[in-house]
């Protein structure tokens, strides 16, 4: 299973269709979107998938939150945790450095995915990958990220 992971969009429409288009073309099953997705617009988008939205520091929530129920996506407000392919999964913004070191460090996550950075990065902590796929928007060079599980290889993909 692929898992398409995408941060920062701050509702660049354009940007994000970049991102769909290399998700179609690798055949990603599922996507998560790390917040500031920055506007109502950007949600439809990713309608081809079933896709778990976290809220960022600059979103306004209620009209985010409002596209997100009317797309028949997953909102799961600042913090979202999941299973898939019986690999845990916890999907945070980011923005808040101690909450997002007490996931990454609770060793109850298989990975944890965040933005926030506007910079990609992939790491281990003790059994945890931390993924942050980068950034859509605001950004010298946007990049999204794909995880294949239930192996937890990560690609990181520049648009």
């Amino acid at each position: 299973m692929l898992i398409g992971i995408i941060s920062d969009t701050h509702g660049d429409v354009h940007g994000t269709r970049l991102a769909v288009r290399v998700f179609t073309s690798l055949g990603v099953d599922i996507i998560l979107h790390c917040g500031d997705i920055g506007s109502a617009e950007v949600v439809p988008l990713f309608s081809a998938w079933p896709a778990h939205f976290v809220f960022g520091n600059v979103d306004r929530r209620g009209p985010l939150r409002e596209a997100i129920q009317a797309a028949g996506q997953t909102c799961h407000e600042r913090f979202g945790t999941l299973e898939i392919a019986g690999r845990r999964i916890a999907l945070l913004h980011g923005d808040d450095q101690a909450v997002l070191r007490e996931t990454v460090r609770s060793g109850r996550w298989d990975m944890v995915c965040h933005g926030h950075t506007h910079s990609a990065s992939q790491s281990r902590h003790a059994e945890t990958l931390v993924v942050n796929p980068g950034a859509v928007a605001r950004t010298l060079q946007g990049s999204v990220a794909v995880v294949e599980l239930p192996t937890l290889a990560v690609t990181p993909i520049p648009l």
